[in-house]
């Protein structure tokens, strides 16, 4: 459902999924409904997402419409028992990502949602780095995520940008954050805001900032983690070496005749890990076909959902209250 903006990558990628048929894609625009009939002549192509609906040969769905069209539509599909893949962010409230968890666990169903990034083979790879131990202990997470455009019509830059950095960090970071802050401005008659951080703030001396903006003449995708141990640079517009990790930090002692604490500064060496190149969404479309045959479990699954949702509401609340923080 939606042949939109993402759409078009969607069907792409399941229609090249092995054992996979594409049904059904609807589209309630004219234009493009006839350019999926040219891209996809052997697809059926609707206006009418209820075509979908009600088939009962079309075992699972893909959400690819607006935000404010996904809690109904999603709801519909696990209703009738089809499982359900959903572009990000889940639903536009809290409570509308629990009810959608609740039916799909009710209905058997599985509920996935579309936090591409987690796919890549550079955040797989970060994983595996953050997890074995490299970076040591986890001081800070710092995120740049901007360029000029795409405005939105029914989402502002938070509920836009920020989920793809969200998603990373839910899936990278062990430790939940306890409250979150968020500030921002507006530069458009439409009052949605266009340029916003965000701070997650956690229990630990831990703390993750965001920044997403829809006015950059210059498109930035960069994330910083710095450990005890090491630090680590992800650059998702990097053609080749999207990650390096530095041997670089701080070494702190403690000398009591002096009663004061020094820092000694570490330079050593970077190195670029080698990252899997293929296409993330390939990635992402073939493991919700595993997970609906019941070969593997949604790595980002509605819970996945639900835990960006609440981050997300809380910051659009922190930023209507001045930027203060609102617990989790």
């Amino acid at each position: 459902m939606g042949y939109g903006y993402w759409g078009p990558n969607l069907l792409r990628n399941f229609a090249e999924c092995a054992d996979v048929t594409v049904r059904v894609c609807a589209e309630r625009m004219p234009d493009r409904r006839s350019l999926a009939r040219r891209r996809h002549p052997g697809i059926a192509i609707t206006a009418d997402a209820e075509t979908i609906l009600a088939d009962p040969d079309i075992d699972a769905v893909v959400l690819a419409t607006p935000v404010s069209t996904h809690y109904a539509l999603a709801k519909a599909a696990l209703a009738r028992g089809k499982h359900v893949l959903v572009e990000k962010p889940m639903t536009e409230r809290v409570a509308e990502a629990e009810e959608l968890i609740d039916l799909a666990r009710r209905n058997g169903c599985v509920l996935m949602v579309d936090h591409t990034f987690v796919y890549t083979g550079a955040v797989r790879r970060m994983k595996a780095i953050v997890d074995g131990g490299e970076l040591g202990e986890l001081h800070y997470l710092d995120a740049v995520r901007v360029n000029l455009g795409l405005f939105q019509s029914d989402a502002d830059v938070l509920w836009d940008l920020a989920p793809h950095d969200l998603a990373i960090v839910d899936y990278l970071v062990a430790e939940s954050p306890r409250a979150v802050s968020a500030t921002g401005t507006a530069h458009t008659a439409s009052g949605l805001v266009d340029v916003a951080y965000l701070t997650l703030h956690y229990a630990s001396s831990f703390i993750a900032h965001l920044h997403v903006n829809w006015l950059s003449p210059v498109k930035i995708r960069q994330m910083l983690i710095g450990g005890s141990r090491r630090m680590l640079v992800y650059d998702d517009v990097e053609p080749s070496e999207k990650l390096c990790v530095y041997d670089r930090g701080i070494d702190v002692s403690t000398r009591e005749s002096m009663h004061r604490t020094l820092v000694d500064y570490r330079m050593g060496d970077m190195w670029a890990p080698k990252v899997e190149m293929r296409e993330a969404l390939a990635v992402e479309c073939e493991h919700f076909v595993a997970c609906v045959r019941g070969a593997a479990e949604p790595l980002t699954g509605g819970e996945s959902g639900l835990r960006i949702v609440r981050q997300l509401e809380a910051a659009s609340r922190s930023l209507a209250a001045g930027g203060g923080q609102v617990p989790l």
